[in-house]
């Protein structure tokens, strides 16, 4: 009687743990995952070893940091700026989308501490990669905070939407830096 107790709490506890497992991998794999800040590209808005949550629902907006496929091997996170059909322009370190003036709140900090000219250069899309005057379709046009030192869209080129991993604002790890970032 004993013994047959032990084995069906062995098998329930068995159960149990492949269960956590599974939800775990698919949780990680459709809808959540973790991925760790490399390089200065985002400073001052994220930091090299940060640790971030991604999250994978959903499609990216105007300003939110996602997470995509650059290479085989490598992921970037930067800054939505252009969505498709968008006409993107800095004059003056100012960013254009479709001829009207944003705001970049985010880049407040790194402006004022420029001594020597403009944080962002002034180009439109047509002197990029892009080679266009809009955002292609099916394509975002992204920046790193860190204007000055970021290999992004002006460089690499508009970013195929299906090599977005997902949209990511929260940082978990270090402790004492945990925080959800603002888009806007």
């Amino acid at each position: 009687m004993v013994v047959n107790k032990i084995k069906n709490e062995s098998l329930e506890w068995i159960k149990a743990i492949l269960i956590a497992i599974a939800l775990t991998f698919i949780i990680r794999l459709f809808f959540f995952t973790p991925i760790v800040v490399d390089g200065a590209s985002m400073e001052p808005t994220l930091y090299d070893q940060e640790r971030m949550i991604v999250t994978k629902i959903g499609k990216p907006k105007r300003f939110d940091i996602i997470v995509f496929h650059a290479t085989e091997n490598e992921d970037y996170i930067k800054r939505v700026i252009g969505l498709p059909g968008d006409r993107i322009e800095y004059k003056n370190d100012t960013l254009f989308i479709n001829g009207i003036s944003y705001d970049e709140p985010y880049l407040e900090q790194a402006k004022h501490e420029v001594t020597d000219g403009l944080l962002t250069n002034s180009f439109t899309l047509r002197e990029t990669p892009v080679q266009s005057d809009i955002v292609p379709e099916g394509h975002l046009f992204v920046m790193g905070d860190n204007r000055r030192f970021s290999k992004d869209s002006r460089h690499i080129g508009a970013i195929p939407i299906e090599k977005v991993v997902g949209t990511t604002n929260l940082v978990f790890y270090p402790l004492k830096k945990m925080q959800l970032i603002d888009n806007n």
